[in-house]
């Protein structure tokens, strides 16, 4: 299975432009799964909820339509984050489409710092998405400092979790390694380069995009400054097998009647 990213330096609030660059980076690839960053069609520092409802957009607008038209240009099922509007409420949300249309979404159920203030908490469940007899969760940003997250996922049956993000914090790309040794799942985590000023933030994007093995290798890695697009070959079956030895599998091990401190109410 051929996997990859793109890694982008989006412009705030310019769609047209963030579409021209990516659409750039792509030209003649072809691909199984292809990530994008985190909010990869408006950029990431707003400045008030009602400038984040500007740039919100259905399942049906203009970014998933976007996401469409690579699909079918490098044949592979793509997910990218955007702004999901839904009734009143807006979302950090990463979409999932094929050649022929949207398959679904995931809006984040952790939100980081003044997201809080622009975006509602996401109300979905977390999801493993069967393209192909091929199993993707999704998660995204921030989702991944708990382990919850990607534990379920690879409980669902994910063979691989799509990590669209917009990392700031220097720790992700080495938490990586342990979430899909864990697991024994591979992770696709696609950030963005560049700074934000904005407001009173300004914020500076951490690249290194990164896709890391379900036994934890690292087998591609962006560099921290550059739009960067990679594209490799993973046997998914590697994903399937929890077994570490003969006597321990990680999943058939796991002692869950100790667990319940985990989910009880704070």
């Amino acid at each position: 299975m051929k996997i990859g990213y793109i890694q982008t330096s989006p412009l705030f609030g310019d769609k047209k432009y963030n579409f021209e660059e990516i659409e750039k980076l792509i030209s003649g690839i072809k691909a199984d799964l292809l990530v994008l960053p985190e909010l990869f069609a408006t950029g990431y520092t707003f400045v008030s909820k009602k400038e984040a409802v500007s740039l919100a957009e259905s399942q049906e607008g203009e970014t998933a339509q976007f996401l469409i038209n690579i699909a079918q240009s490098t044949g592979a099922i793509v997910i990218g984050g955007f702004i999901e509007k839904e009734g009143e409420k807006v979302y950090n949300a990463g979409i999932m489409v094929s050649n022929k249309g949207v398959i679904g979404s995931y809006r984040k159920i952790h939100l980081y710092y003044k997201e809080k203030l622009w975006f509602s908490p996401g109300n979905k469940p977390l999801k493993v998405f069967n393209v192909d007899g091929v199993k993707v969760g999704i998660m995204i940003c921030f989702d991944w400092i708990f382990p919850e997250t990607t534990r379920i996922l690879a409980l669902l049956g994910a063979d691989i979790i799509a990590h669209p993000a917009n990392l700031v914090l220097p720790y992700c790309q080495k938490a990586m390694i342990t979430r899909c040794i864990e697991n024994r799942v591979f992770a696709i985590t696609s950030n963005r380069i560049g700074e934000e000023k904005r407001g009173d933030d300004r914020f500076k994007f951490t690249g290194k995009s990164q896709i890391t093995s379900y036994d934890g290798e690292i087998l591609s890695s962006a560099p921290e400054d550059k739009n960067y697009v990679v594209i490799i070959d993973i046997d998914i079956q590697k994903a399937r097998d929890k077994k570490l030895n003969e006597f321990n599998d990680l999943f058939e091990n796991r002692r869950v009647e100790f667990y319940n401190p985990i989910v009880k109410l704070k």
